[in-house]
C-alpha cells in the first residue's frame, strides 16, 4: 500500500509539475532547453514531502519584456514522462486511478495574459487542463536574463483533487495531501 501511496502522491504532483512548465514555458520568446529545465511536483504522502519530475514537455512561447501583454504561451506536458525515480511507482502513476496517461496523454496550459507584477516578476494567466478537467490560474514567475539566455522560476500550488488525479481510495486526502506544489525552472535561449 505504501507504494501505492506513494505513486498517487507523485501523480498529484505531476499533474502539478505540468502547470508549472506551462506557466514557466509562457515567460520566453525562446526555445525551452529541456535539458537545463526542471518541473517538478512536491505532494506529501503521511506528511512526507515526495518529489518527481516531468521528463518531456514541449512550449510554444512568445514573450517580449517590453510589451508582456502582447506574449503567450502554449504547453504539453506527457503524464506518461512523470518520474519519480522508480518504474513501478511510474507506472502506477500512469494508471487510472492519478493520471490515466492512456486517456489523457497530456497535460496542458495555455496563457490568456501576461501581467507585469513588480521587477522581474509577471503574473501569467491561464488554463491548466488535466485529465480534462480545466482551471483558470495565475502563476507568479521571476525572469532573469543573462547573455542569450533567460530563466523562468516560479512555484504554484493546486488541488490535486480538482483535477482528478488520485480516484478511488487515493481521493482520500488524509494518506496523499490535496494540495501539489509545482515548481519550474526553465531555460531558454532567445529567438
Amino acid at each position: 500500500m505504501k507504494t501505492t501511496v506513494y505513486q498517487s502522491a507523485h501523480r498529484a504532483a505531476l499533474a502539478s509539475i505540468a502547470a508549472l512548465a506551462l506557466f514557466g514555458a509562457n515567460f520566453a520568446h525562446a526555445d525551452v532547453d529541456l535539458a537545463k529545465s526542471s518541473v517538478i511536483a512536491t505532494t506529501k504522502q503521511m506528511n512526507v514531502p515526495v518529489d518527481g519530475k516531468f521528463r518531456k514537455f514541449s512550449a510554444q512561447l512568445n514573450f517580449d519584456p517590453a510589451r508582456p501583454a502582447a506574449g503567450s504561451a502554449n504547453v504539453s506536458i506527457d503524464t506518461a514522462s512523470y518520474d519519480l525515480g522508480a518504474d513501478d511507482y511510474n507506472k502506477q502513476a500512469q494508471g487510472k486511478e492519478w493520471f490515466d496517461s492512456a486517456a489523457w496523454p497530456a497535460a496542458t496550459f495555455v496563457s490568456s495574459s501576461i501581467a507585469p507584477a513588480g521587477g522581474n516578476q509577471y503574473k501569467v494567466t491561464g488554463k491548466l487542463t488535466i485529465k480534462g478537467k480545466s482551471q483558470t490560474v495565475v502563476v507568479p514567475v521571476v525572469i532573469a536574463s543573462q547573455g542569450a539566455t533567460q530563466t523562468f522560476d516560479g512555484s504554484l500550488p493546486i488541488k490535486r483533487t480538482q483535477f482528478d488525479v488520485g480516484t478511488g481510495e487515493w481521493k482520500d486526502t488524509s494518506v496523499v495531501a490535496d494540495e501539489v506544489v509545482i515548481k519550474f525552472h526553465l531555460v531558454a535561449s532567445k529567438k
